[in-house]
């Protein structure tokens, strides 16, 4: 069974940045749409940025330009590059397939930015 780990979280001031990493135990990048989503609490886990089997990126409105999805095939990693970070950017994130799959959520990785 495929696992996700997702690290590089962290404690960073408003306009910091942090680069996330999920890595995984098979190949599963190469054949699914792999994402980023997010989660604080009281809200619904909402989708950040995805990229596709092609290698094509897709990012929510929220974003503005701020984030870069990526991925290392060799390495069975997928990245969340997160520059000028803000308070509302706090949470847990996570790396799923979209549409995303009961069976590969992980622990996350806990991004805290202070004003």
């Amino acid at each position: 069974q495929v696992q996700l780990v997702e690290s590089g979280g962290g404690l960073v001031q408003s306009g910091g940045s942090l680069k996330l990493s999920c890595a995984a135990s098979g190949s599963i990048f190469r054949r699914s749409v792999m994402g980023w989503y997010r989660q604080t609490p009281g809200k619904q886990r909402e989708r950040v940025a995805y990229i596709t089997k092609d290698g094509r990126t897709n990012y929510e409105e929220f974003i503005e330009g701020r984030f870069t999805i990526s991925r290392d095939l060799a390495k069975n990693t997928v990245y969340l590059q997160m520059n000028n970070l803000k308070p509302e950017d706090t949470a847990v994130y996570f790396c799923n397939t979209v549409p995303s799959s009961s069976n590969y959520w992980g622990q996350g990785t806990q991004v805290v930015v202070s004003a």
